[in-house]
């Protein structure tokens, strides 16, 4: 299980003391900071996704940033940034998988922190009161120029966005962008001409699921 690296703090934090009982001769307490140890390094796993399940990804598809489950995918609400948008926002549990990853490549132009309060993250609220970074993407499709926007949004348990790109850099669909600490959300907001392809309440893997596609450049020819 490949495990992110800013999990070795928090692992090593739990298996001190399970190190600590176990020369002491305390071998139940060992055996339960060591079950925290591995729960721990496990909310880290970062495992090897393929985009869009394995098919050769293309300029129309925007694929899930984060595992999680649907809470909003239609009209943007009040909070999106400035313009017309289509909005999908994907709610992460513990037990998810908490790797972020870019769901449409292209250059960054614009990465914003935005300190905040710390709200359940499936409450609506959340999204715009809650800390949180905001990267822009911006791709050029036969002339065209198309822009993704993607939140990282913390949540009660979420106490740190990591963000790890940079205005000027070059993602790839599906490439690690980051994670959050401990359970939360991303935002994704895509123009009105893309058709959403998932629906609230819908099981989302980051990379592997389609959540949007925009028209081929000459559809309206």
């Amino acid at each position: 299980m490949n495990v992110d690296r800013d999990a070795a703090p928090f692992v090593a934090a739990a298996t001190a003391p399970a190190l600590l009982a176990l020369a002491t001769g305390h071998r139940r307490v060992a055996v339960g900071f060591g079950v925290v140890a591995v729960a721990v390094a496990a909310f880290f796993r970062d495992p090897d996704r393929s985009v869009d399940g394995g098919r050769v990804p293309d300029d129309e598809v925007v694929v899930a940033p984060a595992d999680g489950k649907v809470m909003v995918a239609g009209p943007a609400e009040d909070h999106a940034p400035p313009g017309e948008w289509l909005q999908v926002s994907i709610f992460l549990s513990l037990a998810d998988v908490h790797i972020n990853r870019a769901p449409y490549g292209g250059r960054v132009v614009d990465v914003t922190h935005r300190p905040g309060r710390f709200l359940a993250a499936y409450r609506a609220e959340s999204a715009n009161q809650n800390e949180r970074s905001e990267i822009t993407v911006v791709r050029d499709v036969d002339g065209q120029e198309r822009r993704v926007v993607f939140r990282q949004v913390v949540g009660v348990l979420a106490r740190r966005v990591v963000t790890r790109v940079a205005p000027g850099a070059t993602v790839v669909t599906g490439e690690r962008i980051g994670l959050m600490r401990f359970g939360s959300r991303m935002d994704v907001f895509v123009p009105v001409d893309a058709r959403l392809l998932v629906s609230v309440g819908q099981r989302v893997v980051a990379a592997e699921t389609p959540l949007a596609r925009f028209p081929a450049p000459d559809a309206s020819q």
